[in-house]
């Protein structure tokens, strides 16, 4: 056995570990560099009881002595939650605004709301009709009973009830209201039928317009017009015939023929039966006001 051999042997502990060596052998010529002492390192991957020691009793941890945070150490992160269905929650500050509730209708409310919109077929057209808008001026149209053998109908429509044309809504009104008189015309027809336009008390503001009258007559059913037998016109003004004069060339000659003139109620009396049709009362004074002038220019 040589002396490094030895020398190892000897320098073994007690567990048979052997001793790394704290200088490095340089191999080389006469010329040897200076020797690098190298530090004590344990090989051994057991550690004894020695290393590391006894645990200390003062090193038992009491949980009940810990101290915790307050609650309002906490971050409160529920102001920046990421709402992900709305995109703008991220810019949404903590203390957002207060909003109104969609409100909730009752089932009364609901039917009522329903009330306010009516759909019709005209032309095999669909329309919408703004029953709130036209409301206060529905009396335009009515009906006046029958006549002849009892299915023949009088379809009374009064001017007077028309809104004034210095209306902002004006042509919204007149837009829906024709709607209105044309399928509740459709409605109240089912054989022959005479319309009764009562012209009289209606101020030059409630004239309905050379345009809306045209439509109108365009937009009547072929059927209603084959079934119309008379258009008589109570108390005729000079802005009335004119208005018909001009419409000539869009109306038929046979609706035109339809076409008579009653200068009063009586007169009216004497055509068609008056039992069913009411007359506003501001028709019923100008009647009366102009048989009085009628007696007093004789």
């Amino acid at each position: 056995m040589d002396l490094v051999s030895e020398s190892k042997m000897n320098s073994e502990g007690g567990e048979g570990r052997p001793v790394p060596p704290t200088s490095l052998p340089l191999q080389g010529g006469p010329s040897q560099r200076k020797k690098l002492s190298a530090p004590r390192i344990s090989l051994s991957l057991d550690q004894s009881e020695d290393d590391l020691g006894e645990t200390p009793d003062d090193l038992d941890i009491n949980v009940d002595d810990l101290d915790t945070p307050d609650e309002g150490d906490y971050l409160d992160y529920t102001d920046h939650e990421m709402d992900w269905e709305d995109p703008n929650a991220a810019n949404k500050s903590g203390t957002s605004e207060p909003y109104n509730p969609i409100p909730t209708y009752s089932a009364e409310e609901e039917r009522q709301d329903g009330k306010l919109w009516r759909t019709v077929v005209i032309g095999e057209q669909e329309h919408r009709i703004n029953m709130k808008i036209i409301e206060p001026y529905m009396r335009v149209i009515s009906h006046g009973g029958y006549y002849g053998n009892g299915v023949n109908a009088i379809i009374v429509f009064a001017a007077c009830f028309l809104p004034d044309s210095d209306r902002e809504d004006y042509h919204e009104i007149m837009e829906n209201l024709f709607l209105y008189v044309i399928s509740t015309l459709e409605l109240m027809v089912a054989e022959d039928y005479m319309i009764v336009y009562l012209n009289g008390a209606t101020p030059h503001r409630r004239m309905p317009g050379l345009g809306w009258l045209k439509k109108c007559y365009q937009m009547i059913d072929r059927r209603l017009r084959k079934n119309l037998k008379s258009f008589i016109i109570l108390h005729p003004s000079w802005f009335i015939r004119t208005v018909l004069a001009i419409t000539k060339p869009f109306i038929s000659a046979k609706f035109s023929s339809k076409i008579k003139y009653v200068n009063s109620l009586d007169d009216l009396q004497e055509l068609i039966p008056m039992d069913c049709i009411q007359i506003p009362e501001c028709i019923i004074r100008l009647d009366k006001e102009l048989k009085e002038a009628a007696e007093n220019s004789k």
